[in-house]
């Protein structure tokens, strides 16, 4: 394998979140992941050749292209635990432990920057690349409530949902 560098990638789109590693038919239960959407096929293609193990994920409309992704193991124990971050709208981001990483499975996030580490096996004449996650910085969408609410929010830093406010009639 070649390339032992990182991966970084900067507004990330994630798919088939798992940081909770909650059990059901694709997952075995404590196993936290989830996988990256790589948008560009020639970039796609280059990672291949490097040796990372991307999928393809077949598309819903005969018309649309397939699109590759690239699973990503999230280790939150050991010598190297992943560090990740949420960034909304306090001052600075918050780190997310063991116990606070499953909420990222249902945040909604306006960008998402991280670092991919790769982990290159060799096991009974088989070798492989695996994707682990070194670290994540994920800035969540929030609303006008949550900033009214909380006086240490930073407006600058915020990215707004889509809302419609109607202000009180008095």
């Amino acid at each position: 394998m070649s390339k032992r560098d990182n991966l970084i990638i900067e507004n990330a789109r994630l798919i088939f979140r798992n940081f909770a590693g909650e059990e059901d038919r694709f997952n075995r239960a404590g196993n936290r992941n989830f996988s990256v959407v790589i948008e560009d096929p020639d970039e796609a293609q280059k990672l291949i050749e490097d040796g990372w193990n991307l999928k393809l994920l077949k598309p819903r409309d005969p018309d649309d292209l397939p699109v590759h992704y690239l699973p990503v193991t999230v280790n939150m124990g050991g010598d190297f635990p992943a560090k990740l971050f949420l960034v909304n709208g306090r001052r600075r981001p918050v780190h997310l432990d063991e116990d606070m990483v499953s909420s990222l499975d249902y945040t909604e996030l306006a960008n998402v920057d991280l670092t991919i580490s790769p982990y290159d096996w060799d096991v009974n004449g088989k070798s492989g690349r695996k994707a682990y996650l070194k670290d994540l910085y994920a800035t969540q969408v929030e609303n006008r409530l949550e900033r009214k609410y909380n006086p240490d929010y930073d407006d600058s830093v915020v990215i707004d949902a889509k809302e419609y406010f109607i202000p009180r009639r008095r």
